[in-house]
């Protein structure tokens, strides 16, 4: 059973220009991060960063191979999904792994099984999430709990948020519903630190300054 991931990756990032290259303070681009990550994970085959404009090549670590996509990709219409869609069309795989640079701290381990749920056939795809349990409000309205009855925030209805650290599904789901999340989706909990995503320029300070922390007690520890 051969396991492909691709990590698609746009070099024009507007809210944050040249997002994906952009180094942490040790000179670490971004984009680093999820390689190694599914590098590590020990049960992807191969692991590809799809792209539409070569410069992306030399932030490419050894054993990531570069596969260009079309243009039209990059256009703003466009969604994970068309990406997906065209990516399978040159990339034959029973698994994909779709990860996203955005993650830069998911484990090997967490991807790892994601894979290895999908693989087992009790799911057709998997994600991770962060569990939310928070009061929310829509329309000033409270979606999740009664006013009248106040209840303790570890008492809330749990709630899942969407992290994009990645997606994998079979193949066989993909075609079925057209998108990379099945009909039985596998759901991984990880913390607040392994489910930060890079949207805005803020994100991206936040996440150095929790990386810089990282390495200062490594090399203590060490």
């Amino acid at each position: 059973m051969k396991t492909a991931a691709l990590i698609p990756i746009k070099l024009g990032s507007k809210r944050v220009p040249q997002k994906n290259i952009k180094p942490f303070y040790d000179g670490t681009p971004l984009m680093a991060f999820i390689q190694r990550a599914c590098l590590d994970a020990g049960n992807i085959d191969e692991v590809y960063v799809y792209c539409s404009d070569e410069a992306v090549k030399p932030f490419l670590l050894p054993n990531v191979k570069f596969l260009k996509r079309p243009d039209y990709l990059d256009l703003d219409d466009k969604n994970a999904n068309d990406i997906i869609r065209e990516f399978i069309k040159t990339v034959d795989a029973d698994i994909y792994v779709n990860a996203h640079t955005t993650s830069p701290f998911a484990k090997p381990e967490t991807i790892a099984e994601l894979v290895e749920k999908v693989a087992s056939g009790a799911y057709d795809s998997a994600f991770c999430a962060e569990a939310i349990r928070t009061f929310m409000w829509q329309d000033l309205k409270p979606l999740n709990f009664d006013p009248d009855h106040f209840p303790r925030t570890q008492d809330l209805p749990l709630i899942y948020g969407e992290t994009s650290i990645a997606y994998v599904f079979t193949k066989e789901s993909f075609l079925t519903y057209n998108r990379r999340l099945g009909a039985n989706p596998f759901i991984k909990e990880v913390s607040k630190i392994e489910a930060i995503d890079i949207d805005y320029p803020e994100d991206f300070e936040i996440a150095n300054a929790i990386y810089k922390e990282i390495k200062k007690n490594e090399h203590t520890n060490n």
